[in-house]
């Protein structure tokens, strides 16, 4: 199918762009790493997310509705990439669930629901689609029938075709996404790191939170500021770390690994649970913002058997 020029649209589009998020990372993948599974290799995604927004504006004269990122989490629970890229303008993250085999559950369901009811409502006059499924194909259709124009985006295969061919067939304009334009956003994950004893790091169950040095008090709220004490901050750091590898679980909070910095939304996410613990801000003490991250590293130092020598300052 031939590719259409559409910068030469008389009148200005409204279009949304929706991404597969399961499909884009195992077809880069594999065709720039052989890889077979996501763990396999990092995404740089915040960077991959401007570089198709960029991509879009050059090909649909128009005006972005949004970004759409489908993509899947155990039990719906963000990891920590997809906290991250929810925080970047123009991008809703939508998640389905992803199995104990590591099946992504609901995602088309979630992509077809939304082409059709941008569609239904007008919302949009074109829409990128980046997916190769065939089950999209019913939907594609629904929202060609509201008079949507649906532009297909690939990913270039290692060889043969990596979309279905009736989906190919529907869409009213066809891209691939050549390994050039992904390579730069793709690298291969390094090893797991070795604990002090050489062994991998553990994958056992989590650990049960020691009564005194993982709980923290509510200390109170004061009418006056005073200034906190590094041990106290510390301490309430270990203690929001451990409850985040509770409810977050292990794998999502191995993904901040080997730190010691954090990305700039979950400093801030940590900043505000150590406020509601402690019951008073820190922000006038950049010195106090120290000392919790040193805490909240030496808990996640500590559940992963690494040796703490690396310094947050």
């Amino acid at each position: 199918m031939a590719i259409l020029d559409l910068t030469a649209h008389p009148v200005a589009a409204k279009y949304a762009v929706l991404v597969d998020v399961g499909y884009l990372y195992a077809a880069a993948g594999e065709v720039l790493l052989g890889a077979k599974e996501r763990k396999e290799y990092k995404v740089a995604a915040d960077e991959l997310i401007q570089a198709l927004q960029k991509h879009a504006e050059a090909r649909i004269h128009g005006e972005l509705l949004r970004i759409y990122w489908y993509d899947a989490a155990r039990d719906r629970v963000p990891t920590v990439d997809q906290r991250v890229i929810a925080q970047l303008p123009w991008v809703k993250v939508r998640l389905g669930n992803l199995n104990a085999r590591g099946q992504q559950k609901g995602v088309d369901a979630q992509i077809r629901s939304d082409l059709e009811a941008l569609a239904r409502h007008h919302a949009v006059s074109d829409t990128i689609l980046l997916a190769g499924d065939e089950d999209m194909v019913p939907a594609v259709e629904a929202a060609q029938a509201y008079g949507v124009r649906i532009h297909l985006w690939g990913v270039e295969p290692p060889y043969g075709t990596n979309q279905a061919e009736r989906l190919v067939w529907e869409a009213d304009t066809v891209e691939i996404l050549s390994a050039d334009f992904l390579r730069d956003f793709f690298s291969r994950a390094p090893p797991a790191r070795p604990g002090p004893t050489g062994r991998p790091l553990p994958r056992a169950g989590l650990r049960r939170p020691h009564p005194g040095r993982d709980q923290t008090e509510d200390p109170g709220r004061s009418g006056r500021q005073t200034r906190p004490q590094p041990p106290r901050v510390e301490e309430v750091g270990e203690h929001v770390a451990q409850k985040w590898i509770l409810t977050r679980g292990r794998d999502n909070i191995r993904d901040l690994l080997p730190g010691p910095i954090l990305p700039t939304v979950i400093d801030t996410e940590l900043l505000i649970e150590a406020e509601k613990e402690l019951g008073h801000s820190l922000r006038p003490f950049p010195e106090a913002r120290v000392w919790l991250r040193d805490g909240f590293w030496a808990r996640v130092y500590r559940e992963f058997d690494l040796g703490v020598g690396i310094s947050s300052k």
